[in-house]
C-alpha cells in the first residue's frame, strides 16, 4: 500500500514538474522571442536613418545596436571620404574623442582594485609636479575622485588653442606640465561640476606613473587587447587616414557645403579625446559590460568596481547633471542611462548603455555640427516601440508589403514612409527627430481602405489606397487630398 502511495505520489510530482517546466519554457520563449523580433524596428531604423542621412547632409555615419552579447544591427551610410567617394561601413574607424574618458576611468579603476591608489587620494600625491595656482586654498583637496566626476574646480582645457582652426594643435605631455603652473582653478573643488579635459589628461599621467608603463601601453596591454577591441587604438592612425580613418568634416556652411578637415592628434590630450575605434568595437565593450555586470566575477574589471563606476557619484546644484567614476549617468523614460559622447574636430559620436534592458547604441559620423545622441535615442525608442507588441490581434486578409514605400507628402511633411508594423500600417514623416514619437498606426478595414487608429485607439479617418492598371498602389488618399508613391521598399 505504502509503495502504490509512494509511485502515484512520485508520478503526480513528476507530472507537476513537468507541467511547470512546460510553463516556464513557454514563458522564457515568449520572452526571448520579444526580445529578439525587432525585424520591423530595424527595417524602420534602417529607412529612418538613411533618410536622416541624407536631410542633414552627413558625409558619414556607422551605428550598431547591441543586445547583452550580440549585435543585432550594424550599418553604414555615406561616405568615409567624399572626394575619393570610399563608403562608411560598420569597420570604418573614426575618432571618438571624449569617449576615450572611458577607458582611462577604466584603467584608474584597475588600479585602485589593485590597491595603487585610492579615489580620495590627491592628486599631487601621484603626480609631485602638479602645481595648478589654486584660487581657493582653504577649500577641500583636488582628488582622483574628483578628477573622475568633473568636479574638481579644474579649467576645462589646458592652456592651449588646440580646438582652434585651422591646424587643432594639440600639446604635448610635456607642454600640458609646462603651462600647468601659469593655471588656476575656476571654483573651490566639489563644488560644481566642470568638464574638464585637463582633468582626464591628469588621471592619464597617473596610469603611467603608477602603472611603470607608458599610458598607450597600459591601455592595449589591460584593457583593449584581452576585450579583442583590434581597431581601438588610444591616437588616431595616420596611415589609414581618408581610407579606413573617417575623413572628417566641418558643420554645415551657410552654403550648405562642409569644409575637409586636417587630420589631429590629442597629443597629451588622449587621455581624454585621443582614441579612436568602430561602432563594432565599441559594441564589444557594451558587451563587456552586460557580461561581467549580470555574470559578477572578474573580467578587466570587479563586477561591483563596474557598478560602483555606474552609480552617480556627483550631483550637481542645479540637481540637473549628474555623474558616476568617468561615465556620464542619467535617467531617461525611467531607465538609468550610462555612457559617453564625443566631439572632436570634424567627429561626432555617442556610446548609450542601457544596463537594465542590455541594450547598448552606437554611433560614429565623420562630422561637426550634428547630435549623435538623437539617433541613439531614436533607435532605443523604436525598440521600445516594437517590445511593445500586443498578442492576440488578427492578421489582416490583406499583404501589407503592397502598400508599403515612400509617398510624396510635398509641402507639408516632406516624404512619409508607409511600412507593415504589428500587423498593421505604420506611417512615419521623414525627416524627423524621433520617429517613434510621431509614427501613425492604420488599421486595415476591408480591400485598400485603412483607417487610422487614435491615441485612445478608437479609430479616426480613412486612408485609401489606389492601385493602378497592373494593380500595383501607386499613391494614398487621405482627407481628400492624393499623394503619389515614390518607390517601394525592399525587403
Amino acid at each position: 500500500m505504502r509503495k502504490r502511495l509512494f509511485r502515484f505520489s512520485f508520478i503526480l510530482w513528476i507530472i507537476l514538474l513537468g507541467i511547470l517546466l512546460g510553463v516556464w519554457l513557454q514563458t522564457f520563449a515568449q520572452e526571448r522571442n520579444i526580445k529578439t523580433d525587432y525585424s520591423e524596428a530595424l527595417r524602420l531604423i534602417d529607412i529612418w536613418l538613411e533618410a536622416q542621412r541624407d536631410y542633414e547632409q552627413l558625409p558619414g555615419m556607422s551605428v550598431a545596436i547591441v543586445e547583452d552579447q550580440a549585435v543585432i544591427f550594424s550599418k553604414a551610410y555615406g561616405l568615409a571620404d567624399l572626394e575619393k567617394k570610399i563608403k562608411a561601413t560598420p569597420e570604418t574607424i573614426y575618432s571618438i574623442c571624449s569617449i576615450s574618458k572611458l577607458f582611462t576611468a577604466v584603467a584608474i579603476m584597475q588600479l585602485r582594485d589593485a590597491g595603487k591608489l585610492r579615489l580620495d587620494d590627491e592628486v599631487a600625491q601621484h603626480l609631485p609636479w602638479f602645481n595648478i595656482n589654486q584660487q581657493y586654498p582653504d577649500s577641500g583637496p583636488i582628488t582622483i575622485r574628483s578628477l573622475l566626476t568633473h568636479s574638481s574646480g579644474l579649467p576645462r582645457e589646458s592652456d592651449y588653442p588646440y580646438w582652434s582652426k585651422p591646424d587643432f594643435l594639440f600639446p604635448t605631455r610635456e607642454q600640458l606640465k609646462d603651462k600647468l603652473a601659469a593655471q588656476k582653478t575656476l571654483y573651490p573643488p566639489s563644488t560644481y561640476f566642470q568638464y574638464s579635459n585637463l582633468g582626464l589628461s591628469l588621471l592619464g599621467e597617473i596610469v603611467a606613473e603608477l602603472s611603470g608603463q607608458s599610458y598607450d601601453e597600459y591601455v592595449q596591454e589591460k584593457i583593449l587587447k584581452p576585450l579583442g577591441m583590434n581597431d581601438t587604438r588610444p591616437y588616431l592612425p595616420k596611415e589609414l587616414w581618408r581610407s579606413r580613418l573617417a575623413t572628417g568634416y566641418s558643420s554645415l556652411t551657410r552654403k550648405g557645403t562642409r569644409e575637409m578637415l586636417p587630420f589631429f592628434q590629442a597629443e597629451g590630450i588622449k587621455p581624454a579625446a585621443g582614441f579612436s575605434s568602430t561602432v563594432l568595437d565599441l559594441a564589444k565593450f557594451a558587451s563587456w559590460q552586460f557580461r561581467l555586470l549580470s555574470r559578477g566575477g572578474e573580467e578587466i574589471l570587479k563586477a561591483p568596481t563596474l557598478r560602483e563606476m555606474q552609480r552617480v557619484h556627483w550631483i550637481d546644484p542645479d540637481w540637473k547633471t549628474t555623474w558616476g567614476l568617468g561615465f556620464s549617468v542619467y535617467q531617461l523614460d525611467g531607465k538609468t542611462i550610462v555612457g559617453h559622447g564625443g566631439s572632436c574636430p570634424g567627429y561626432r559620436s555617442t556610446l548609450m548603455i542601457d544596463p537594465g534592458q542590455k541594450q547598448a547604441f552606437v554611433v560614429m559620423i565623420n562630422a561637426s555640427g550634428t547630435e549623435p545622441e538623437k539617433y541613439a535615442r531614436g533607435m532605443r525608442e523604436i525598440l521600445k516601440k516594437a517590445a511593445a507588441k500586443k498578442e492576440g490581434e488578427k492578421a489582416p486578409e490583406v499583404n501589407l508589403e503592397d502598400y508599403a514605400g515612400y509617398y510624396d507628402t510635398q509641402p507639408w511633411w516632406g516624404e512619409t514612409v508607409i511600412l507593415p508594423w504589428q500587423g498593421k500600417l505604420a506611417m512615419v514623416s521623414l525627416p524627423s527627430d524621433n520617429p517613434a514619437q510621431g509614427l501613425t498606426l492604420l488599421k486595415h478595414i476591408e480591400g485598400d481602405l485603412f483607417r487610422r487608429i487614435r491615441e485612445d485607439e478608437t479609430l479616426g479617418e480613412e486612408v485609401i489606397f489606389e492601385r493602378d492598371k497592373t494593380g500595383k498602389v501607386f499613391r494614398f488618399v487621405r482627407h481628400s487630398n492624393y499623394y503619389p508613391k515614390l518607390k517601394s521598399l525592399s525587403f
